[in-house]
């Protein structure tokens, strides 16, 4: 069952409350649904909207050790800035469209269903192809870790 809305969707095994959905028939489990496209969009916050879309939904999920990220690159676009972190692996999944992802100094074609295991240390950034690139990005959260690379397609 897919749940959509603007409040996330919580249980923990026995239900019954506004917004919680039992699961699991008293087994204790906990977790939380909410609708990625319904967090805010961080790029409108930052100002760059016009080049892609970005929400990082983990506290909506209430996620104590998992990051996630919905990230879309328009069309045409590339994103205004790169990033590394000293810590957290990434894994980028390809959800929509096409584009590339730069990696340190290495350009790569991206497609659907494409995923992608990025090193902790390496910098990344992406650019939409034709019709612009959604990607889930996922990873362990750690706060502070990271640094954004400014002018990373220009080198």
């Amino acid at each position: 069952m897919l749940l959509r809305g603007k409040s996330p969707i919580r249980g923990e095994g026995r239900g019954g409350g506004f917004g919680q959905r039992s699961r699991g028939y008293g087994s204790g489990m906990s977790y939380t649904i909410f609708n990625l496209r319904d967090a805010e969009d961080m790029a409108v916050k930052g100002g760059f909207s016009e080049q892609q879309e970005a929400r990082f939904p983990w506290r909506e999920l209430d996620s104590e050790a998992t990051g996630v990220a919905l990230l879309k690159v328009k069309a045409g676009q590339r994103q205004p800035f790169a990033h590394r972190h000293d810590h957290a692996e990434e894994i980028y999944v390809v959800t929509d469209g096409s584009g590339q992802i730069k990696l340190d100094d290495e350009v790569l074609d991206l497609e659907p269903m494409d995923a992608v295991r990025i090193a902790p240390n390496v910098t990344r950034s992406l650019a939409g192809g034709p019709e612009g690139i959604e990607v889930l990005a996922f990873g362990p959260h750690h706060e502070g870790d990271g640094e954004l690379v400014e002018g990373f397609w220009d080198e």
